[in-house]
């Protein structure tokens, strides 16, 4: 059995023992509860269907939490700098059997890669289709998402899910926004659930002394936005700092909202960020970040319980996996799964 806490080390009593005060356990939905949160909903009854598709499937099925491979990096990190220490992963079949073999509810691929093997696998494991990227080969590189399929194109591979990025407070994120409201509302139409990648993007955003993309402020504001545009699941970076708004001086805010919304705590501001997914009715999946080495392992399962403890869904880690030997990115997803798994871990 894996040792959850020995991974955490000195974190472990602030993690495992925390109590959120400012949003108590009360106060939000806790995952597993989105049958009760859609059906009530105007989601179409085929939406509900390939929701129960994804919460159904692989290792967390029928737990609430979903573990998803997510390999779009060819695209947005270019192939080559994301696939030379694995070569095998240029091949996109190996992407879907790497999700398949490690247990995971779902896999969120490109359009192309998908597809290619869609009539084999696509009724294996649900399919994401990933719509939109920002590609690198433009110079000088500029960061816009733009759509490289369509979602007509995803319902006839079989996906259950399409999935897209929006760039808040980038210079195209209104364009970007009108977009993807539409491109889900069609999903939805033909039955397909919603996935949005809800990351910040500005210059200004980063100072000399801290870089506000990932700041529970402006993350929870573009969930906000996310599920106001009816993702049906957000997808954001772990908060690690707050005061977005505050110490950039644009948007509104005050003192006091901060102080009654959160704390320093990494618990404390995630639950800012599910709370700005309707108070947790829209289930937040974090990502599990870029792969650093030895340390992959206890870095993904410190963000796992993180996400967990504050109330989140999951989990959706892609290179911590695909960026090391085959059986090890299955042992790495799996031990994320435990976090899951384990019911001593509870919502704090």
């Amino acid at each position: 059995m894996l040792s959850i806490s020995n991974y955490l080390g000195e974190d472990a009593p602030s993690l495992l023992e925390h109590i959120c005060e400012k949003i108590t356990a009360q106060d939000i939905v806790h995952p597993g509860n989105w049958q009760q949160t859609f059906i009530e909903s105007n989601r179409p009854a085929p939406v509900l269907n390939s929701l129960a598709r994804i919460y159904g499937h692989g290792r967390l099925a029928h737990t609430g939490y979903v573990s998803i491979l997510p390999v779009d990096q060819g695209i947005e990190h270019t192939a080559a700098y994301s696939f030379y220490k694995n070569p095998i992963y240029f091949d996109p079949e190996n992407i879907v059997k790497l999700a398949i073999e490690a247990g995971c509810n779902a896999v969120a691929s490109t359009i192309g890669g998908l597809g290619l093997h869609a009539r084999k696998y696509a009724h294996k494991i649900p399919y994401i289709v990933k719509l939109n990227h920002n590609e690198l080969l433009t110079y000088p590189v500029k960061y816009d998402q733009i759509l490289f399929g369509s979602v007509q194109e995803a319902w006839n591979m079989g996906a259950a899910a399409v999935g897209a990025t929006i760039y808040f407070g980038s210079e195209q994120s209104n364009r970007q926004i009108e977009e993807i409201a539409v491109a889900f509302e069609e999903a939805h139409s033909l039955g397909m659930a919603t996935i949005l990648w809800c990351y910040t993007r500005n210059a200004a955003f980063k100072t000399p002394e801290r870089d506000y993309h990932t700041a529970a402020d402006l993350t929870g504001q573009a969930n906000h936005i996310g599920v106001t545009i009816q993702a049906d699941i957000i997808k954001q970076k772990l908060p690690d700092t707050n005061y977005g708004f505050r110490d950039l001086k644009f948007g509104v805010y005050n003192d006091a909202m901060y102080d009654a919304l959160s704390t320093a705590h990494p618990i404390d501001l995630c639950r800012f960020q599910v709370a700005n997914c309707y108070m947790g009715k829209i289930g937040l999946i974090n990502s599990g970040g870029g792969s650093t080495g030895e340390s992959d392992l206890a870095e993904a399962i410190k963000t796992a319980v993180i996400n967990k403890r504050a109330g989140g869904t999951g989990l959706i880690m892609g290179r911590k996996a695909f960026q090391r030997p085959f059986k090890e990115g299955i042992e790495l997803i799996h031990g994320v799964q435990e976090v899951y798994l384990d019911e001593t871990i509870t919502i704090a």
